[in-house]
């Protein structure tokens, strides 16, 4: 069974670009096979990787209910899914991508809904470790059949602002069908020594700070230059401080 490893947080904190470093340096370290999974509607990991996107789950539930009679002759519906899942895994030596896209339109989804999350939480069982991507609300984790989560990181950058949006997701797992094994705190564009009113709110949260990655200019420089993150050196601050992090876990 992989090890699950998830990242939540408000829009603009920086969580998709520390799943991106986490998936960089678990690579590093021959963690492999690794399946990443982007779940925010807001999908732009496979962009952070250098990976580009031409389907995602969203698009095969769209299709399918746009057409439900479209199946090819000698598949059912169970079949024909499961297939377009496997066609839009994004594969590479050491990890996988699986975007999962737009949210539902109108119309009643569960039915498909349903066949492609039993999918998705099967797949992951033949991977070392998954690492989730998440849209704040989490949508995506509390439906997984499973709804196990060995590590969750709540990423914050470095303001009360994001550290409230913290506050309101931690609240927020009390009412999800989530077993979170640890919970942990990433605080990212941090200096050096976190203020006492920072550390203050984050004590009344009542989550441990695992670490903080710093203001680092190499990643607006490879954002910029649409380059992977997978790519940066080896002594770029971000990175460094990522894999001071990972050192304090056994993953995977």
């Amino acid at each position: 069974m992989s090890t699950v490893i998830a990242f939540a947080g408000k829009g603009g904190v920086g969580k998709t670009t520390v799943a991106a470093l986490v998936i960089r340096s678990m690579s590093g370290r021959k963690i492999a096979p690794v399946l990443a999974v982007d779940a925010d509607p807001n999908s732009n990991l496979g962009e952070t990787l250098g990976l580009p996107v031409d389907t995602t789950i969203g698009d095969i539930r769209e299709t399918y209910m746009k057409d439900p009679q479209g199946i090819p002759s000698g598949m059912d519906k169970v079949n024909y899914l499961e297939t377009l899942v496997e066609q839009a895994l994004i594969e590479t030596a050491n990890y996988d991508l699986l975007v999962m896209g737009r949210q539902e339109g109108q119309g009643c989804y569960c039915m498909v809904n349903n066949i492609l999350n039993n999918f998705t939480d099967k797949l992951s069982r033949h991977y070392r470790c998954m690492v989730v991507d998440n849209e704040a609300g989490m949508e995506h984790l509390s439906r997984r059949t499973s709804g196990r989560v060995d590590l969750l990181f709540l990423v914050t950058d470095y303001s009360l602002r994001g550290l409230r949006a913290v506050r309101r997701i931690n609240d927020m797992l009390v009412g999800l069908k989530l077993d979170v094994k640890e919970l942990a705190l990433i605080v990212t564009r941090g200096p050096a020594e976190l203020g006492e009113t920072f550390l203050a709110e984050a004590a009344e949260i009542g989550i441990p700070i695992a670490g903080v990655i710093p203001d680092d200019p190499a990643l607006l420089e490879f954002d910029m230059a649409r380059r992977s993150l997978l790519d940066l050196p080896d002594d770029s601050p971000a990175v460094l401080a990522v894999d001071k992090l990972l050192d304090s876990y056994k993953l995977c």
